[in-house]
């Protein structure tokens, strides 16, 4: 019995590893690696999509090719089942190197946080040019491909900016732009697609 608790244990530890590693950051060579602005297209009529007690209200199609900044798992946190994590996403200048270099970036509370010494391009690209986004996976495959995300790596995930509401008056809407800031600034992403570029 005891040879069989000390295995267990050690399986453990050796996943919390191979999932610790299967994280950690890439470092990618200085130059901008997603050059193009996110496609955002508004919808007029929404779809209503449900998840267990979620609605999920399609607000506009969504597409973005973008460089990983940082990410965050929430899947034990209350509202983890429908979003188990979420992605800081970077473009323009915000996916290269040489300037990601001169910027503490952290996630927490379902926000991103950036701080320098110095700005090493304006404040208002580097809020325009990244955000914290809320990721909603479609399914089962979507969700393993998310879980292998790492920072660092660009990524390309289409599909649709959502307001998410449940009875009793809970509701969680979308940013619509990229140049908001704060509170109610993040992206709820129902994301359909998911493509990676290899490590």
């Amino acid at each position: 019995m005891r040879k069989l608790l000390v295995a267990a244990l050690l399986l453990l530890v050796l996943l919390g590893v191979l999932r610790h590693r299967q994280h950690l950051p890439l470092q990618p060579e200085p130059g901008v690696l997603a050059a193009e602005v996110p496609v955002q297209v508004d919808l007029d009529h929404g779809a209503q999509l449900q998840r267990g007690d979620v609605t999920l209200t399609t607000r506009a199609h969504f597409d973005i090719t973008a460089r990983v900044l940082a990410r965050k798992d929430y899947a034990r946190s209350t509202d983890g089942e429908l979003v188990p994590l979420d992605l800081a996403l970077g473009w323009g200048r915000m996916s290269d190197s040489a300037v990601l270099d001169k910027i503490d970036i952290r996630q927490s509370g379902r926000f991103y946080y950036w701080h320098v010494e110095a700005f090493p391009i304006p404040r208002r690209e580097i809020e325009t040019s990244s955000a914290n986004m809320h990721m909603i996976p479609a399914d089962a495959d979507v969700k393993r491909q998310l879980d292998q995300v790492r920072p660092g790596q660009l990524v390309h995930l289409e599909g649709f900016l959502v307001d998410a509401s449940r009875p009793g008056g809970w509701h969680w809407n979308t940013s619509l732009s990229r140049d908001d800031t704060g509170a109610g600034a993040c992206e709820l992403i129902y994301v359909e697609r998911v493509d990676a570029a290899a490590p």
